[in-house]
Protein backbone atom coordinates (compact mmCIF):
# COMPACT_ATOMS: atom_id res chain seq x y z
CA UNK A 1 0.00 0.00 0.00
CA UNK A 2 1.63 3.28 -0.97
CA UNK A 3 -0.26 5.73 0.61
CA UNK A 4 -2.75 4.20 3.74
CA UNK A 5 -4.46 6.58 6.29
CA UNK A 6 -5.50 4.66 9.19
CA UNK A 7 -8.36 6.30 11.36
CA UNK A 8 -10.98 6.60 14.17
CA UNK A 9 -8.62 5.16 16.37
CA UNK A 10 -7.20 5.83 19.95
CA UNK A 11 -3.45 6.09 18.84
CA UNK A 12 -0.88 5.04 21.50
CA UNK A 13 2.22 7.04 21.11
CA UNK A 14 5.21 7.05 23.42
CA UNK A 15 3.57 9.49 25.85
CA UNK A 16 -0.05 9.73 25.45
CA UNK A 17 -3.09 8.51 24.01
CA UNK A 18 -4.63 10.29 21.45
CA UNK A 19 -8.57 9.33 21.02
CA UNK A 20 -10.08 10.05 17.14
CA UNK A 21 -6.41 10.21 15.71
CA UNK A 22 -5.04 9.62 12.90
CA UNK A 23 -1.81 8.13 10.93
CA UNK A 24 -1.21 8.71 7.67
CA UNK A 25 1.46 5.97 5.68
CA UNK A 26 3.54 6.52 2.49
CA UNK A 27 5.66 3.88 1.24
CA UNK A 28 6.12 2.11 4.32
CA UNK A 29 6.81 5.21 6.81
CA UNK A 30 4.79 7.11 8.98
CA UNK A 31 4.27 10.47 7.53
CA UNK A 32 2.21 11.92 10.25
CA UNK A 33 0.26 11.89 13.24
CA UNK A 34 -2.75 13.75 13.81
CA UNK A 35 -5.36 14.58 16.79
CA UNK A 36 -8.87 14.32 14.33
CA UNK A 37 -9.21 12.76 10.58
CA UNK A 38 -7.76 14.93 7.88
CA UNK A 39 -7.87 14.28 4.04
CA UNK A 40 -5.55 12.38 2.43
CA UNK A 41 -6.48 12.16 -1.32
CA UNK A 42 -6.09 9.38 -2.87
CA UNK A 43 -5.11 7.04 0.36
CA UNK A 44 -6.65 3.71 1.23
CA UNK A 45 -8.12 4.03 4.16
CA UNK A 46 -8.44 1.24 7.50
CA UNK A 47 -11.15 2.63 10.05
CA UNK A 48 -10.12 1.34 13.35
CA UNK A 49 -13.12 1.28 14.96
CA UNK A 50 -12.67 2.81 17.89
CA UNK A 51 -9.94 0.31 18.67
CA UNK A 52 -5.71 1.03 19.87
CA UNK A 53 -3.66 1.91 17.34
CA UNK A 54 -0.25 1.13 18.32
CA UNK A 55 3.67 0.41 17.56
CA UNK A 56 3.68 -3.28 16.80
CA UNK A 57 5.26 -5.57 19.27
CA UNK A 58 9.04 -6.36 18.66
CA UNK A 59 9.90 -9.89 20.48
CA UNK A 60 13.34 -10.01 20.75
CA UNK A 61 13.62 -13.99 21.90
CA UNK A 62 11.46 -16.19 20.09
CA UNK A 63 12.63 -20.23 18.64
CA UNK A 64 9.20 -20.78 16.57
CA UNK A 65 5.65 -21.06 16.16
CA UNK A 66 2.25 -22.70 14.36
CA UNK A 67 3.98 -25.89 14.34
CA UNK A 68 7.61 -24.37 13.21
CA UNK A 69 10.91 -24.20 14.77
CA UNK A 70 14.00 -22.01 13.41
CA UNK A 71 16.04 -24.80 14.15
CA UNK A 72 14.45 -26.86 11.57
CA UNK A 73 16.49 -25.29 9.20
CA UNK A 74 14.35 -24.75 6.19
CA UNK A 75 13.07 -21.13 4.91
CA UNK A 76 9.36 -22.35 5.39
CA UNK A 77 10.10 -22.72 9.14
CA UNK A 78 11.43 -19.36 9.16
CA UNK A 79 8.25 -17.67 7.28
CA UNK A 80 5.66 -19.87 8.50
CA UNK A 81 6.84 -18.38 11.74
CA UNK A 82 6.94 -14.63 11.10
CA UNK A 83 3.70 -15.24 9.24
CA UNK A 84 1.89 -16.63 12.66
CA UNK A 85 3.62 -14.56 15.12
CA UNK A 86 2.11 -11.38 12.67
CA UNK A 87 -1.19 -12.41 13.72
CA UNK A 88 -0.89 -11.57 17.14
CA UNK A 89 0.49 -8.28 16.67
CA UNK A 90 4.65 -9.32 16.04
CA UNK A 91 5.89 -6.84 13.84
CA UNK A 92 9.65 -7.66 14.42
CA UNK A 93 11.74 -10.24 15.72
CA UNK A 94 14.62 -12.27 16.15
CA UNK A 95 14.72 -15.72 15.59
CA UNK A 96 16.54 -17.55 18.08
CA UNK A 97 18.38 -20.46 18.57
CA UNK A 98 19.19 -23.55 21.00
CA UNK A 99 22.22 -25.21 21.81
CA UNK A 100 23.37 -27.30 18.97
CA UNK A 101 26.29 -28.33 16.91
CA UNK A 102 28.72 -25.42 15.22
CA UNK A 103 27.38 -26.97 12.09
CA UNK A 104 23.71 -27.14 12.88
CA UNK A 105 24.47 -23.18 14.03
CA UNK A 106 26.09 -22.12 10.67
CA UNK A 107 23.14 -23.94 8.58
CA UNK A 108 20.89 -21.86 10.98
CA UNK A 109 22.97 -18.71 9.77
CA UNK A 110 22.42 -19.54 6.14
CA UNK A 111 18.77 -20.29 6.35
CA UNK A 112 17.86 -17.02 7.88
CA UNK A 113 19.72 -15.57 5.29
CA UNK A 114 17.88 -16.97 2.64
CA UNK A 115 14.48 -16.65 4.83
CA UNK A 116 15.19 -13.30 5.04
CA UNK A 117 15.21 -11.97 1.16
CA UNK A 118 11.85 -13.38 1.16
CA UNK A 119 10.21 -12.68 3.95
CA UNK A 120 6.97 -10.33 2.96
CA UNK A 121 4.24 -11.57 4.72
CA UNK A 122 5.23 -11.86 8.32
CA UNK A 123 7.36 -10.11 11.07
CA UNK A 124 10.11 -8.75 9.83
CA UNK A 125 13.60 -10.35 11.24
CA UNK A 126 15.73 -7.94 13.37
CA UNK A 127 19.00 -10.51 12.65
CA UNK A 128 19.79 -13.93 14.66
CA UNK A 129 19.77 -14.66 18.39
CA UNK A 130 22.02 -17.31 19.30
CA UNK A 131 20.81 -18.59 23.08
CA UNK A 132 24.19 -20.80 23.72
CA UNK A 133 25.64 -23.58 23.55
CA UNK A 134 28.06 -21.69 26.57
CA UNK A 135 26.05 -22.48 29.10
CA UNK A 136 25.80 -24.10 33.21
CA UNK A 137 25.26 -27.33 32.53
CA UNK A 138 23.25 -26.92 36.56
CA UNK A 139 20.77 -23.89 34.70
CA UNK A 140 20.22 -25.65 31.68
CA UNK A 141 16.63 -25.99 31.62
CA UNK A 142 15.44 -27.60 28.37
CA UNK A 143 18.72 -26.74 26.56
CA UNK A 144 20.68 -30.10 25.31
CA UNK A 145 23.17 -30.93 27.49
CA UNK A 146 24.92 -32.94 24.83
CA UNK A 147 25.89 -29.85 23.34
CA UNK A 148 26.91 -27.41 26.53
CA UNK A 149 30.32 -26.71 26.30
CA UNK A 150 32.67 -23.33 27.42
CA UNK A 151 32.83 -20.65 24.80
CA UNK A 152 36.37 -21.08 22.79
CA UNK A 153 37.96 -18.60 20.63
CA UNK A 154 38.60 -20.86 17.60
CA UNK A 155 34.59 -21.61 17.42
CA UNK A 156 33.09 -18.26 18.37
CA UNK A 157 35.46 -16.25 16.05
CA UNK A 158 34.41 -18.90 13.32
CA UNK A 159 30.85 -18.36 13.62
CA UNK A 160 31.30 -14.41 14.01
CA UNK A 161 33.10 -14.50 10.84
CA UNK A 162 30.85 -17.22 9.06
CA UNK A 163 27.76 -14.52 8.98
CA UNK A 164 26.69 -11.07 9.60
CA UNK A 165 23.80 -11.39 10.90
CA UNK A 166 24.32 -12.03 14.65
CA UNK A 167 23.10 -9.88 16.62
CA UNK A 168 22.82 -11.17 20.11
CA UNK A 169 24.34 -13.98 21.91
CA UNK A 170 23.41 -15.36 25.58
CA UNK A 171 26.28 -17.20 27.41
CA UNK A 172 26.45 -18.07 31.45
CA UNK A 173 29.43 -15.11 32.16
CA UNK A 174 30.92 -17.64 35.03
CA UNK A 175 32.58 -19.87 32.54
CA UNK A 176 35.94 -20.04 31.58
CA UNK A 177 36.27 -18.00 28.91
CA UNK A 178 33.46 -16.02 28.82
CA UNK A 179 34.56 -12.75 29.72
CA UNK A 180 36.94 -12.29 26.76
CA UNK A 181 33.45 -13.44 24.62
CA UNK A 182 31.43 -10.95 26.14
CA UNK A 183 34.17 -8.21 25.03
CA UNK A 184 34.53 -9.68 21.59
CA UNK A 185 30.64 -9.50 21.06
CA UNK A 186 30.81 -5.84 22.29
CA UNK A 187 34.05 -5.18 19.40
CA UNK A 188 31.42 -6.51 16.81
CA UNK A 189 28.44 -4.60 18.12
CA UNK A 190 26.22 -7.81 19.27
CA UNK A 191 24.43 -7.65 22.20
CA UNK A 192 25.63 -9.66 24.74
CA UNK A 193 23.05 -11.60 27.49
CA UNK A 194 23.51 -12.90 30.37
CA UNK A 195 21.71 -16.57 30.36
CA UNK A 196 21.48 -19.80 31.83
CA UNK A 197 23.65 -19.16 34.76
CA UNK A 198 24.70 -19.93 37.91
CA UNK A 199 27.33 -16.51 38.77
CA UNK A 200 27.44 -14.71 41.55
CA UNK A 201 27.00 -10.92 41.93
CA UNK A 202 30.71 -10.69 41.37
CA UNK A 203 30.75 -12.33 38.28
CA UNK A 204 27.89 -10.56 36.67
CA UNK A 205 29.57 -7.62 37.87
CA UNK A 206 32.50 -8.10 35.92
CA UNK A 207 30.29 -9.06 32.97
CA UNK A 208 28.46 -5.99 33.00
CA UNK A 209 31.69 -4.64 32.85
CA UNK A 210 32.75 -6.30 30.13
CA UNK A 211 30.12 -6.19 27.51
CA UNK A 212 27.34 -8.19 28.96
CA UNK A 213 24.00 -5.75 29.29
CA UNK A 214 21.07 -7.59 29.27
CA UNK A 215 19.72 -10.66 31.47
CA UNK A 216 17.85 -13.15 29.72
CA UNK A 217 14.23 -14.64 30.50
CA UNK A 218 14.51 -12.81 34.41
CA UNK A 219 14.07 -15.77 36.90
CA UNK A 220 14.30 -18.37 34.22
CA UNK A 221 17.39 -20.88 34.43
CA UNK A 222 19.50 -18.36 36.69
CA UNK A 223 20.58 -17.87 40.10
CA UNK A 224 19.31 -16.17 42.84
CA UNK A 225 20.56 -15.96 46.44
CA UNK A 226 22.54 -19.04 46.96
CA UNK A 227 24.68 -20.02 50.37
CA UNK A 228 28.38 -21.34 50.28
CA UNK A 229 29.67 -22.20 53.32
CA UNK A 230 27.04 -20.45 55.15
CA UNK A 231 28.04 -16.92 53.65
CA UNK A 232 25.06 -16.21 51.05
CA UNK A 233 25.90 -14.64 47.52
CA UNK A 234 23.82 -12.54 45.53
CA UNK A 235 23.08 -14.13 42.20
CA UNK A 236 21.90 -13.65 38.83
CA UNK A 237 18.54 -12.32 39.85
CA UNK A 238 19.92 -9.87 42.57
CA UNK A 239 22.53 -8.53 40.50
CA UNK A 240 20.39 -7.63 37.38
CA UNK A 241 18.24 -5.52 39.72
CA UNK A 242 21.25 -4.02 41.58
CA UNK A 243 22.68 -3.23 38.00
CA UNK A 244 21.97 -1.23 35.00
CA UNK A 245 21.00 -4.28 33.26
CA UNK A 246 18.14 -4.39 30.70
CA UNK A 247 15.81 -7.63 31.65
CA UNK A 248 13.53 -9.58 29.67
CA UNK A 249 10.72 -11.57 30.90
CA UNK A 250 8.30 -13.85 29.85
CA UNK A 251 4.96 -12.80 30.69
CA UNK A 252 2.82 -16.28 29.40
CA UNK A 253 1.46 -16.18 32.83
CA UNK A 254 2.95 -19.28 33.84
CA UNK A 255 6.69 -18.83 33.61
CA UNK A 256 6.27 -15.67 36.26
CA UNK A 257 3.57 -15.41 38.77
CA UNK A 258 1.84 -12.11 39.34
CA UNK A 259 3.54 -10.68 42.55
CA UNK A 260 6.80 -11.16 40.36
CA UNK A 261 5.77 -9.58 37.62
CA UNK A 262 4.77 -7.00 39.96
CA UNK A 263 7.93 -6.56 41.46
CA UNK A 264 10.13 -6.37 38.18
CA UNK A 265 8.02 -3.90 36.80
CA UNK A 266 8.11 -1.79 40.39
CA UNK A 267 11.89 -2.20 40.12
CA UNK A 268 13.48 -2.70 37.09
CA UNK A 269 10.48 -0.20 35.14
CA UNK A 270 8.81 -0.03 31.42
CA UNK A 271 11.87 1.33 29.95
CA UNK A 272 14.55 -1.48 31.20
CA UNK A 273 11.77 -4.38 30.72
CA UNK A 274 11.23 -6.11 27.63
CA UNK A 275 7.83 -8.51 26.94
CA UNK A 276 9.41 -12.18 24.88
CA UNK A 277 7.23 -14.66 23.91
CA UNK A 278 10.69 -17.68 24.03
CA UNK A 279 8.15 -19.27 22.19
CA UNK A 280 8.43 -22.85 20.78
CA UNK A 281 6.83 -24.42 17.72
CA UNK A 282 3.75 -25.50 19.40
CA UNK A 283 2.52 -21.94 19.85
CA UNK A 284 -0.67 -20.99 18.06
CA UNK A 285 -1.18 -24.85 17.79
CA UNK A 286 -3.47 -27.33 20.21
CA UNK A 287 -1.66 -28.63 23.24
CA UNK A 288 -0.48 -32.16 23.67
CA UNK A 289 2.94 -33.51 22.49
CA UNK A 290 5.28 -31.25 20.73
CA UNK A 291 9.17 -31.14 19.85
CA UNK A 292 11.53 -28.56 21.62
CA UNK A 293 14.23 -27.63 18.76
CA UNK A 294 14.60 -29.07 15.42
CA UNK A 295 12.50 -32.26 14.01
CA UNK A 296 15.66 -33.98 13.65
CA UNK A 297 17.54 -34.17 17.16
CA UNK A 298 14.71 -31.89 19.58
CA UNK A 299 13.89 -32.55 22.58
CA UNK A 300 9.97 -34.53 23.32
CA UNK A 301 7.93 -32.00 25.02
CA UNK A 302 4.19 -31.89 26.52
CA UNK A 303 2.41 -28.67 26.25
CA UNK A 304 -0.43 -28.47 28.60
CA UNK A 305 -1.85 -25.65 31.29
CA UNK A 306 -0.29 -23.12 28.44
CA UNK A 307 2.99 -23.66 28.68
CA UNK A 308 5.59 -26.65 27.38
CA UNK A 309 7.46 -28.90 30.18
CA UNK A 310 9.51 -31.61 29.60
CA UNK A 311 7.75 -35.08 29.79
CA UNK A 312 8.47 -35.92 33.66
CA UNK A 313 6.84 -32.33 34.01
CA UNK A 314 9.88 -31.32 36.31
CA UNK A 315 10.56 -28.13 34.42
CA UNK A 316 8.93 -25.55 32.04
CA UNK A 317 10.53 -26.82 28.35
CA UNK A 318 9.89 -23.07 26.36
CA UNK A 319 6.59 -21.01 26.55
CA UNK A 320 3.99 -20.91 23.72
CA UNK A 321 2.69 -17.82 24.39
CA UNK A 322 2.05 -14.80 21.63
CA UNK A 323 3.32 -10.97 22.17
CA UNK A 324 -0.90 -9.76 21.98
CA UNK A 325 -1.04 -12.10 25.60
CA UNK A 326 2.44 -10.88 26.98
CA UNK A 327 0.72 -6.98 26.87
CA UNK A 328 -2.49 -8.42 28.24
CA UNK A 329 -0.93 -10.25 30.89
CA UNK A 330 1.05 -6.98 32.06
CA UNK A 331 -2.16 -5.34 32.04
CA UNK A 332 -4.53 -7.74 33.42
CA UNK A 333 -2.35 -9.96 35.90
CA UNK A 334 0.13 -7.41 36.84
CA UNK A 335 -2.00 -4.19 37.02
CA UNK A 336 0.50 -2.36 35.20
CA UNK A 337 -1.01 0.59 32.52
CA UNK A 338 -1.68 -0.22 28.64
CA UNK A 339 0.73 2.52 27.73
CA UNK A 340 3.71 0.90 29.94
CA UNK A 341 2.82 -2.53 28.81
CA UNK A 342 2.93 -1.46 24.98
CA UNK A 343 6.01 0.22 25.96
CA UNK A 344 8.09 -2.78 26.88
CA UNK A 345 6.54 -4.97 23.92
CA UNK A 346 7.49 -1.89 21.57
CA UNK A 347 9.67 0.76 22.66
CA UNK A 348 12.13 -0.64 24.87
CA UNK A 349 13.02 -3.71 23.07
CA UNK A 350 13.65 -1.88 20.33
CA UNK A 351 16.25 0.27 22.08
CA UNK A 352 17.92 -2.51 23.56
CA UNK A 353 18.26 -4.00 19.73
CA UNK A 354 19.76 -0.50 18.62
CA UNK A 355 16.62 -0.32 15.97
CA UNK A 356 15.16 2.69 17.90
CA UNK A 357 14.98 4.90 14.94
CA UNK A 358 13.09 3.16 12.65
CA UNK A 359 11.01 1.40 15.13
CA UNK A 360 9.14 1.05 18.29
CA UNK A 361 7.04 3.63 18.46
CA UNK A 362 4.24 5.58 16.39
CA UNK A 363 6.71 8.45 15.32
CA UNK A 364 6.61 10.17 11.87
CA UNK A 365 9.56 9.19 10.27
CA UNK A 366 9.94 5.66 11.74
CA UNK A 367 8.99 2.38 9.60
CA UNK A 368 4.71 2.00 9.49
CA UNK A 369 5.14 -1.09 11.98
CA UNK A 370 1.60 -0.97 13.37
CA UNK A 371 -0.96 -3.29 15.30
CA UNK A 372 -4.87 -2.79 15.92
CA UNK A 373 -6.13 -4.41 19.11
CA UNK A 374 -9.37 -3.88 21.22
CA UNK A 375 -9.74 -3.69 24.71
CA UNK A 376 -8.69 -7.70 25.68
CA UNK A 377 -5.57 -6.81 23.52
CA UNK A 378 -7.79 -9.22 20.90
CA UNK A 379 -5.47 -8.03 17.31
CA UNK A 380 -7.72 -6.79 14.01
CA UNK A 381 -5.25 -5.62 12.08
CA UNK A 382 -0.87 -5.73 11.81
CA UNK A 383 1.06 -3.94 9.47
CA UNK A 384 4.48 -4.51 8.94
CA UNK A 385 6.49 -1.43 7.11
CA UNK A 386 2.88 -0.04 5.46
CA UNK A 387 1.69 -3.78 4.38
CA UNK A 388 -1.26 -4.91 5.91
CA UNK A 389 0.22 -8.67 6.71
CA UNK A 390 -2.75 -10.02 8.98
CA UNK A 391 -6.40 -8.39 9.06
CA UNK A 392 -9.21 -9.82 11.40
CA UNK A 393 -12.76 -7.46 10.64
CA UNK A 394 -10.83 -4.32 9.44
CA UNK A 395 -13.22 -2.02 6.83
CA UNK A 396 -10.78 -1.03 4.57
CA UNK A 397 -12.02 2.14 1.93
CA UNK A 398 -9.88 2.47 -1.48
Amino acid sequence: MGLLKITNGVLITPYRYIRGGTVVIEDGIIRGIHERDVEVPDAVEIDAGGQYVAPGFIDIHVHGGGGYDFMDGTEEAFLKIAELHARYGTTALVPTTLTAEKEDLLQTLDTYEAANRTNHRGAAFLGIHLEGPYFALSQRGAQDPRYIRNPAPQEYEEILAYSSSIVRWSAAPELKGAIPFGRRLREKGILAAVAHTDAIYEDVLEAYENGYSLATHLYSAMSGVTRRNAFRYAGVIESAYLLDMDVEIITDGVHLPPPLLKLVYKIKGPDRTALITDAMRAAGMPEGESTLGSLKNGLKVIVEDGVAKLPDRSSFAGSVATTNQLVRNMVQLADVPLLDAVRMASTTPARIMGVESRKGSLTPGKDADLVIFNENVDISATLVNGNLVYSNQLLINA
